[in-house]
């Protein structure tokens, strides 16, 4: 989502209501192709899916949204195993997060570098917020 986007949205607190004018002004509804189509996607979903009133159109719109990024992260982790703690730096490197904004994300500010550098294994708990956080299946981290 643009910056202006971004701010035309948190201004209002509205969001377009037709599923023509989302695609417009949100993301254009395409196979995810890049990773910063996949950033863009990932902010948007979040957005849509924090929101307690969403009507029939901006669900399907969220609907169809989601399909594209899961169908994106399955291609592009398909054939990989990767450890849960690769899987958490890729996604942390993804959004140009720190270890100390990981650990803020789960309630203590030093606790994020520890798990990035191994020294910490993820909690229920942290799964499920990260989970939250970036959009994701929990299995991931399992």
């Amino acid at each position: 989502m643009s910056l202006k986007t971004r701010q035309k949205v948190a201004e209002t607190n509205t969001i377009p209501t037709s599923f023509l004018a989302l695609q417009q002004e949100l993301v254009l509804l395409r196979p995810i192709s890049s990773k910063t189509h996949y950033n863009k996607a990932l902010a948007v979903a979040a957005d849509l899916a924090s929101r307690t009133h969403l009507i029939r159109e901006q669900l399907d719109y969220l609907k169809v949204l989601t399909s594209n990024i899961k169908a994106y992260e399955e291609e592009r982790f398909a054939g990989k195993k990767h450890s849960s703690l690769e899987i958490l730096k890729f996604l942390v490197s993804e959004n140009g997060m720190s270890g100390s904004e990981l650990g803020r994300i789960l309630g203590h500010r030093t606790l994020g570098p520890k798990i990035l550098n191994g020294e910490r294994q993820l909690s229920k708990t942290h799964i499920k917020v990260l989970a939250r956080h970036f959009s994701v299946d929990p299995g991931l981290f399992l």
